[in-house]
């Protein structure tokens, strides 16, 4: 399989529903699940502190510091998996990566919610590759503003070993989020591989 463009205005959006083999998948899931250094943190939101939905890492180059809603993190290294698969996904989208963030969704209560990955310092023309494992979960887009994109919402099920590749300009035009389900209990890992340009960013997916 190869990744296939989904028809949206102002966006590139593109999907590969079988990019990892379902056993690669599987060992991938559970040795990440294992050996990442997971955080629960709160985040700020409109002010007030709240835990984030879900935990979270961090990994990259040196350089690629992260910053969102408060929170100050300096990449872990790149572990030998995480090498590879960064190395899999930038043959695959002919992009180049230097840090990947890591959600661990433990049940369909675990979330993310509306945002679009537009960052000064993803650059202006921002490119990410969202890989999952694990649990299929619901993935939403909408537009950012219905009066510029005329577009109804769309949702995408985003299965174990499904690689989506969003470039310029989506992140302008377009909202995306993870909703919580009960359609599912089961755990899932979402790798969304990026650039920092300058050593910082600010947000997240």
């Amino acid at each position: 399989m190869s990744l296939t463009l989904i028809p949206l205005p102002h966006a590139e959006v593109l999907l590969d529903p079988h990019f990892l083999a379902p056993n690669v998948a599987a060992d991938l899931f559970k040795e990440l699940s294992d050996i990442i250094a997971w955080r629960h943190e709160p985040i700020k939101l409109f002010g007030k502190e709240v835990m984030q939905p879900r935990l979270t890492a961090w990994h990259g180059d040196p350089t690629a510091r992260y910053s969102y809603s408060g929170l100050a993190l300096e990449p872990q290294p790149w572990t030998p998996a995480l090498q590879q698969l960064r190395q899999q996904v930038q043959d695959a989208t002919n992009a180049h990566f230097n840090s990947v963030l890591l959600n661990l969704y433990r049940t369909g209560q675990d979330s993310m919610g509306w945002h679009a990955d537009d960052e000064p310092a993803l650059g202006p023309a921002p490119i990410i590759a969202s890989l999952s494992l694990g649990a299929t979960r619901r993935f939403r887009l909408r537009p950012r503003n219905p009066s510029q994109v005329l577009h109804a919402p769309i949702s995408l099920d985003l299965s174990g070993g499904s690689l989506l590749l969003m470039r310029a300009p989506t992140q302008q035009y377009w909202l995306h989020a993870v909703p919580k389900t009960a359609r599912s209990s089961a755990p899932r890992l979402n790798l969304t591989f990026r650039l920092i340009i300058d050593g910082l960013a600010v947000g997240g997916s």
